[in-house]
């Protein structure tokens, strides 16, 4: 029997209906992907709005939108055609004043650009090295320089070099080949582990600085939240006094970072302000102790309750206060809660290479337990090469650095570190005690809080303090400018603990002669705060008026191009 068969006339409309159902189901399929897409949009940046305006409040958030605009609409501004032009001239001409101040020029000036024919005897080598040690310089040595050299005196500095000689060529690396290396290393970083009252079970690391030991506790507090909690938008919390290298720590691994003021009269991080700022994405929080800028210790006890509350990892940078703060109380000083015995601390900062007395190029990061050391690892199991696995950003390490480190903290001893303590902090307190009190200083300038430690910070509320910055430079000293507030200071080591009385008198010379500079412009009818400026007082100056900091970065990134012009 025959089938029957639908007319093509039929089918072909059967088969329209059907093709025009399916386009209609994904048309409307296509509408509600696209609806959830953008519901999805719409809560995503609800959210992210309703953290903002928790975090910062309605004011806050206003001023930041102002800040942000204003920044941009600068920013504009500076690349436009004739303004660009102007701004780029300003700019090479002031790179070329700093070339001239840090590049050797002249007739008596041999630049080596390539590897000699031949070899230099060893004489030959020694003699160039002498005249490079004795090119002229802000006198150190004299205790001219705020920070920067943190020398333990010619007898360590010896034993260092004897310690360098003995392990030139030693790699911790390599921990079977240098085991003298690999014991030195896991015994200084017990030692910090003791002077910060670590609980059993903590454990450190070796870092190159303090730049590296922040940069790994961050990335430790990174891959903590990302492996426990699922984060993957992390954020933290920082002080804005708190150490650049959080930021950039922000920078490298992709963090956002919320800065907290630190306001007067104590200038230490506002809590408030940091508990509002916490959410889902908060990764770690960050106290100091002391700051670098002012030298304040911020309200450690009160970050660890906060830190704990919430169940944050809460890192303290003690990198400066490092083989000072410690010993604060053996010394006879005031001082503050800020290690491990604060059950919401979790790691630590501190450089062994400033008051330890260590060479340049030695720090240690400590944890509260290894599971927070293991995420700062990285481990690669499956390289052609081998398993390799490392603790830090570097692989290869200098051993002779360990080596010089492990002397100097064995030649201390508790007893040579408390003195030292005593002899530096106490020449902060001469410092502070003369500002607050000498007639010429305390009429011109303020203290800024109340510094426990190595640092004394002041500005002026009658004069540029810039201007005595340059003031102080022209009298052979070298001081660190401060902004937002405007002001210096000071960072007492063991060379300036013999020059302090020169810097007190220096520092009255200098405020005397500004205080004088200025009546006159009054008496003349010139304003106040005028004049030709100093480098300091023209660089702040200019950096602390503009609202876009481009100008700064070019100006900054030429300097260090300028550091690499042989």
């Amino acid at each position: 029997m025959g089938t029957s068969r639908l007319p093509v006339s039929l089918r072909d409309t059967f088969g329209a209906q059907r093709a025009s159902t399916r386009r209609q189901l994904l048309t409307r399929e296509h509408k509600r992907l696209r609806d959830l897409i953008f519901v999805l949009f719409l809560l995503r940046w609800t959210r992210k709005f309703l953290i903002q305006l928790r975090g910062r409040g309605v004011i806050g958030s206003v001023l930041e939108a102002y800040t942000y605009t204003r920044r941009t609409l600068y920013g504009i501004f500076l690349r436009l055609p004739g303004i660009r032009g102007r701004v780029e001239l300003e700019v090479s001409e002031t790179l070329l004043k700093l070339e001239k101040k840090l590049v050797p020029s002249g007739p008596g000036v041999t630049r080596y650009l390539t590897l000699p024919a031949e070899g230099w005897t060893t004489d030959q080598v020694r003699a160039e090295l002498g005249k490079l040690a004795e090119m002229e310089h802000t006198r150190w040595e004299d205790g001219c320089v705020s920070g920067a050299v943190y020398h333990g005196g010619d007898e360590l500095a010896q034993l260092q070099t004897e310690a360098f000689g003995r392990f030139t060529v030693a790699n911790p690396i390599h921990p079977d080949v240098f085991p003298g290396v690999r014991k030195m290393e896991a015994e200084v970083v017990a030692m910090v582990l003791s002077l910060f009252n670590a609980p059993e079970g903590a454990a450190g690391v070796g870092t190159s600085g303090g730049t590296e030991s922040i940069l790994m506790a961050v990335l430790s507090a990174r891959q903590k939240a990302y492996a426990e909690k699922g984060v993957t938008e992390p954020e933290m919390i920082l002080p804005e006094t708190a150490h650049t290298a959080f930021r950039k720590a922000g920078e490298y691994f992709k963090i956002k970072v919320h800065l907290v003021a630190c306001k007067a009269p104590s200038y230490k991080v506002h809590l408030s302000s940091v508990s509002r700022l916490i959410n889902s994405n908060t990764i770690l929080l960050v106290g100091s102790a002391p700051n670098f800028p002012h030298g304040i210790i911020d309200d450690i006890s009160a970050l660890s309750k906060l830190a704990l509350r919430k169940k944050i990892p809460l890192h303290v940078d003690c990198c400066l206060g490092s083989f000072l703060v410690p010993f604060l109380e053996k010394a006879g000083f005031e001082t503050e809660a800020f290690d491990f015995r604060l059950k919401g601390v979790t790691s630590i900062s501190c450089d062994t290479h400033k008051y330890g007395f260590a060479p340049k190029g030695n720090s240690t990061v400590l944890y509260r337990d290894e599971q927070l050391r293991r995420y700062q690892y990285f481990i690669s199991p499956d390289w052609s090469g081998g398993v390799y696995a490392s603790v830090g950003i570097a692989g290869s390490r200098p051993g002779a650095l360990i080596a010089g480190c492990w002397a100097i903290m064995m030649a201390q001893g508790e007893s040579g570190y408390i003195t030292a303590c005593h002899k530096i902090v106490g020449a902060a307190k001469q410092i502070e005690t003369a500002i607050r009190s000498h007639d010429t200083l305390r009429a011109d300038l303020t203290v800024i809080g109340k510094p426990l430690v190595s640092v004394v910070a002041f500005t002026s509320p009658t004069l540029d303090v810039y201007d005595i910055a340059d003031a102080m430079s022209a009298r052979g000293w070298h001081l660190n400018a401060l902004q937002n507030p405007p002001a210096i200071h000071v960072a007492v080591t063991l060379p300036i603990v013999a020059a302090a009385d020169k810097l007190i008198r220096d520092l009255e010379e200098a405020v005397r002669e500004k205080r004088e500079a200025e009546e006159k412009r009054v008496v003349e009818g010139k304003g106040r705060k005028g004049g030709a400026k100093g480098d300091m007082a023209a660089l702040y100056g200019v950096a602390g008026s503009l609202p876009n900091k481009s100008i700064v970065v070019q100006l900054a990134s030429g300097f260090l191009d300028t550091l690499y012009k042989a």
